[in-house]
């Protein structure tokens, strides 16, 4: 049997503070795949894709802010080539744009960028332009005289699709806390709904089949329930040893189920 080779990508965790509890307490920002995806269809994930070469282009080094490819490839040492280290972090960037509309850039005064009226119509141009391929987001930048708020995502797990998937990803999660001047919306493309949901809400809806996930997230939810706050779960990533985990497809009855490398006890979902 020929085992894919997995493709890079990046996915970012989004967490505000919960608006109907006193502040106190946090959600994350979840999206729900279409129904005809050919990967895990119908299920909440976490905003994310994969890297493309203009996401590796040495030019984006300049726009980063507080990261370079130097201090990127110390972060994810286990990547190759190393361009794909900062790569990983502008990916993360340009898909959450892409696909629920939140430009994690920088004002040239140093404020997040706002996406109000009137400069969301422009925005929402960019972003159909820059999902269609006909522009790069680099120009975007430029244009807009732009910097990415790469210091705003932290580096906090890697997973691996199993070897027996016929579509794989080698994917690095990213946590960060919202923007509060701009609002999420759902491409409607690849996406069909999208939900700020508290990490313990999830996992109980999950518990009662009305929220489906594969196993990286339920896990990367579970983690997040360890904390009571955002800065909590970003102190967290400080010094953080983050391993490389490969997850493995076993047959339970008559569907293959992916479940954790060391404990077969705990999986998710039917997968295949």
């Amino acid at each position: 049997m020929t085992i894919a080779t997995p493709k890079d990508a990046a996915t970012v965790m989004i967490l505000r503070k919960n608006p109907d509890n006193g502040g106190t307490g946090m959600e994350v920002l979840m999206v729900r795949r279409h129904p005809r995806s050919l990967f895990v269809p119908n299920v909440h994930v976490f905003p994310g894709g994969c890297l493309d070469d203009d996401d590796c282009d040495p030019s984006l080094e300049a726009f980063c802010t507080a990261l370079d490819h130097q201090k990127a490839y110390g972060i994810i040492g286990d990547i190759e080539p190393p361009e794909k280290a900062l790569g990983t972090w502008i990916a993360g960037i340009r898909e959450t744009f892409e696909e629920v509309g939140l430009m994690i850039a920088y004002e040239k005064d140093g404020s997040m960028v706002a996406l109000g009226p009137p400069r969301s119509e422009g925005f929402s141009i960019h972003r159909r332009f820059l999902t269609e391929g006909r522009v790069r987001l680099g120009k975007i930048l430029k244009d807009e005289n732009l910097t990415l708020a790469t210091d705003r995502l932290f580096y906090f797990s890697h997973w691996v699709t199993p070897e027996l998937s016929p579509l794989r990803y080698d994917v690095r999660f990213f946590v960060m806390e919202a923007p509060q001047n701009q609002e999420a919306l759902h491409d409607g493309l690849e996406l069909t709904d999208h939900i700020w949901i508290s990490p313990q809400r999830a996992l109980a809806e999950h518990e009662k089949d009305r929220f489906g996930m594969v196993l990286p997230t339920i896990m990367n939810l579970r983690e997040l329930c360890r904390f009571e706050t955002i800065e909590e779960v970003i102190s967290s990533t400080k010094h953080k040893r983050i391993p490389r985990i490969l997850t493995k497809l076993v047959l339970k009855g008559d569907r293959y189920v992916e479940v954790m490398p060391d404990d077969e006890s705990v999986f998710g979902p039917p997968f295949l």
